[in-house]
């Protein structure tokens, strides 16, 4: 008879194992649902500094106004009022690299440039600052932009990265890809002529990087934190709607422009 192996969960006429555990007895009540979170995802049960830093994460993502993502989310739920499932699976289809996907970006750009690192990693600023410079100077060279670096309406400070640093810092778990992070911060001006801001996103992935969590899954985190920013959209959609005024406001906007033929030379 064949086998299907899983470490997730099982369920039986009278039981669920999620993890090993009995859910009802054993996790219900006593796990909260980030913990499980991140314990589904590590195959272990983490400590609490890390639930504490992990769940931080998931509440600075959760939401960041009216974004595309929560505007897809709206206007899908407009035009088929029928389907949230398919109104939230909208705005978690947006979440891009512009929108969310830089938690998971910045987290791999950080572990690539860790890996890379000959010898073991600094014990000063001074040398995490040489890390971060030679990183930043070798994607400028590339033509490509550094993931976490910017952000189009946070110009200064996005107030979420030093309240993260300080929570790692607070929970002793501010390793190496948090301070990478902050000497890309430090000394990014001298490479791009110009200081722009550590993102929310960026520092985001940085800190799920530094709980040992896969970098090829950190998206999957940012979109769980944007499920629930998302939820509480459609509901104030159903409470206070505005989707018909987005839709109308472009529909009634929009001007006919004759095709450019050079566009199609």
């Amino acid at each position: 008879m064949t086998s299907y192996p899983t470490s997730i969960g099982t369920s039986q006429a009278t039981s669920i194992h999620l993890l090993g555990q009995d859910l009802a007895e054993d996790l219900m009540g006593q796990v909260g649902f980030g913990e499980l979170a991140f314990w589904l995802v590590a195959q272990r049960r983490p400590a609490p500094s890390e639930v504490r830093v992990f769940e931080s994460v998931l509440v600075a993502l959760a939401d960041h106004g009216f974004t595309p993502t929560a505007i897809a989310a709206r206007l899908t739920y407009l035009s088929a009022p029928e389907s949230l499932q398919g109104a939230l699976a909208a705005g978690l289809l947006g979440g891009g690299s512009r929108f969310l996907g830089v938690t998971e970006d910045c987290g791999r750009f950080l572990a690539e440039t860790l890996a890379r690192t000959d010898g073991p990693l600094p014990q000063d600023m001074a040398g995490w600052d040489e890390i971060a410079l030679a990183a930043v100077s070798r994607t400028r060279a590339d033509h490509r932009l550094v993931p976490g670096l910017g952000h189009p309406v946070h110009k200064t400070l996005d107030p979420r990265t030093p309240a993260l640093l300080r929570i790692a810092e607070e929970e002793q778990l501010r390793g190496p890809h948090l301070r990478l992070f902050q000497a890309i911060g430090r000394v990014h001006p001298q490479v791009l002529g110009r200081t722009l801001p550590l993102n929310g996103a960026g520092v985001c992935g940085a800190a799920l990087a530094d709980l040992g969590l896969p970098v090829d899954l950190l998206r999957g985190f940012a979109l769980l934190a944007r499920a629930a920013g998302l939820l509480g959209h459609l509901a104030e959609e159903r409470r206070h709607p505005i989707g018909m005024d987005v839709y109308t406001a472009v529909d009634r906007n929009a001007a006919y422009v004759a095709p450019d033929p050079a566009d199609n030379a």
